[in-house]
């Protein structure tokens, strides 16, 4: 008997039954599958926007398979608008928030099965921990990336370019009337971000796990292709209902696997080793297993597709090369192929369906001939970094793996910001930017201006960026986020001072400060953790309970509490 049922039986539960009545629903309806869709739509965000039409051919798709469908809000925010202030502060904690709305709706309706609607950085790795964590069917459908802008900067413009216009702006290399043209150019359409940042990445994450239909990660918002992917995950959710396939079928060690070597293959955000922690950690495999398997897959993954920022190409330009699904084919013989997906049909029989249109080799390129025999996601540890810190050799040229430099400290993104902008960074710095860690933030924030203000001014070949926060998948130069332990659970990010040489060595996976171990030592009997006035309310729960950035950065609750 499904779970709707059970709370919608007479005469015990008529009052249930009644409920539903109220808002309409007919005695057919409550016969069916009752089918959640948890919509992240909103006018606030543009990865959102469109979500309300995708619901409704969610729907559409739903009732075709003969299932009920009961859409109700999550909230979703947006990490461009939220970007370089304290708002940023607020988006990581956003993950757990969507992850336990979605759970508690499903769970106080029992609803037989949910479809997740959500596009964006933060969204997407929180339905898919709701998923996880609710083993019951459950499918992702994303928004899609939005279209390219005008070309500026010798290739498409997105709405990163904007920043990166602004470092130009006071480097005299562009003026304000272009500036301002370039507001109006470079998100001409609604969907995730025209670039493979963090949402892009996590959406083909999902489509990696098997969360999302095949192909359906890269369609553009804006295409009829993408209204019929909904209607079609519509009807594979009740498919799955049907069949009894939950997401633990889908979701676990060996397409968490082929998930990490999609990330590796295509280059994507950093912040996918976050949330893909946090997936693992919802069904209950450590954070020391899952990198471990971040470096031996990293290793081995020949990096097969380059997109924006690595290359000129971006999102749109990645669906017409034949997006994750000719990814997955160039390394089909690294991947789990016998793991289940959405579509009720393992991967391999997926990757075995007819193809159409041409594969663009400038953009996927074959395993036999990569762009890089490695992966486009690094872990480097070493004394500055003992529980390891992440980058992206795909965003850095080759000549900077490795990077040996001077450290300039700074307490806080804004700091940094303020340096660069006033012109007192030199060739050859490493900005350490601190106490921007999960609980030191709180909140993780990304480092995303300060590396669009150095590529503005031209510094991004000629210095580096270390930090306990995070990046922008956009972002591109020598960097290294996620430093654990971070710097207000006393780190050695924390010890760091003007002056001292630091090694970034991404071949040999190994990040140095060249500072002996007594001084480090008397410099920690030394520490004061500066005072941080954190505000009521979730940034001050999240700051309580968040976990390093090694175990994915998610809420935890000590079970011996």
């Amino acid at each position: 008997m499904r779970r709707s049922e059970k709370i919608l039986q007479r005469p015990d539960f008529s009052f249930n039954r009644s409920v539903y009545k109220s808002m309409g629903f007919s005695n057919n309806d409550l016969r069916k599958p009752m089918i959640g869709i948890a919509n992240s739509w909103s006018e606030l965000v543009p990865g959102s926007y469109s979500l309300k039409n995708v619901g409704e051919a969610v729907k559409r798709g739903i009732l075709a398979a003969g299932g009920t469908p009961v859409e109700f809000g999550i909230i979703g925010a947006c990490d461009g608008t939220a970007q370089g202030n304290e708002g940023m502060k607020y988006i990581l904690p956003t993950r757990d928030c969507i992850a336990n709305d979605v759970e508690t709706m499903v769970q106080a309706h029992q609803l037989d099965g949910i479809v997740l609607l959500g596009s964006c950085d933060k969204i997407v790795p929180g339905l898919l921990m709701a998923a996880a964590r609710l083993d019951l069917p459950a499918i992702v459908v994303p928004a899609g990336p939005m279209l390219g802008g005008r070309e500026f900067d010798g290739r498409p413009s997105d709405l990163t370019s904007m920043s990166e216009g602004c470092g130009m702006l006071k480097a005299g290399k562009i003026g304000e009337d272009e500036l301002n043209d370039l507001e109006d150019s470079c998100g001409p359409t609604c969907g995730s971000c025209s670039f493979y940042g963090t949402a892009n990445t996590m959406c083909c994450v999902a489509e990696a796990l098997g969360m999302v239909l095949t192909g359906g990660a890269l369609i553009p918002a804006v295409y009829a292709e993408r209204t019929r992917m909904a209607a079609a995950s519509g009807e594979a959710i009740v498919n799955l209902v049907n069949k009894g396939i939950t997401s633990r079928d889908i979701i676990n060690e060996k397409s968490l696997e082929n998930a990490i070597r999609v990330l590796n293959a295509t280059g994507g955000s950093t912040n996918g080793v976050l949330h893909l922690l946090a997936i693992a950690r919802e069904l209950g495999i450590s954070s020391t297993v899952m990198l471990d398997k971040f470096k031996k897959i990293g290793e081995s993954t020949p990096l097969v597709a380059k997109v924006n920022p690595a290359s000129k190409y971006n999102m749109e330009d990645f669906y017409h090369a034949g997006g994750i699904p000719q990814v997955m084919r160039e390394i089909e013989e690294k991947l789990n192929v016998e793991v289940m997906t959405v579509s009720s049909n393992t991967l391999a029989e997926e990757l075995n369906k007819k193809t159409y249109g041409k594969i663009n080799r400038e953009v996927i390129k074959t395993i036999d001939e990569p762009f890089s025999t490695f992966g486009g996601i690094a872990i480097v540890e070493g004394n500055l970094a003992p529980n390891g810190g992440i980058t992206k050799p795909s965003a850095i040229k080759k000549e900077m793996h490795l990077f040996k430099g001077v450290a300039k400290c700074f307490n806080s993104e804004e700091e940094a910001e303020e340096a660069i902008l006033a012109k007192e960074i030199q060739p050859n710095d490493v900005l350490v930017i601190r106490y921007e860690g999960p609980k030191g933030g709180p909140g993780m924030r990304e480092m995303y201006k300060a590396m669009k203000y150095l590529y503005g001014l031209g510094l991004a070949e000629s210095t580096a960026i270390i930090t306990d926060g995070r990046f922008s998948g956009t972002n591109n130069g020598c960097f290294v986020g996620h430093i654990s332990p971070e710097a207000s659970e006393c780190g050695p990010i924390a010890l760091v001072e003007d002056g001292d040489e630091i090694t970034i060595n991404i071949p040999c996976g190994e990040i140095t400060l060249h500072v002996d171990d007594e001084t480090l030592s008397q410099r920690k009997q030394k520490w004061v953790k500066p005072k941080k006035e954190i505000p009521s309310g979730i940034l001050r729960l999240y700051a309580k309970l968040a976990s390093s950035a090694n175990e994915g950065a998610s809420m935890v609750i000590d079970e011996e509490e």
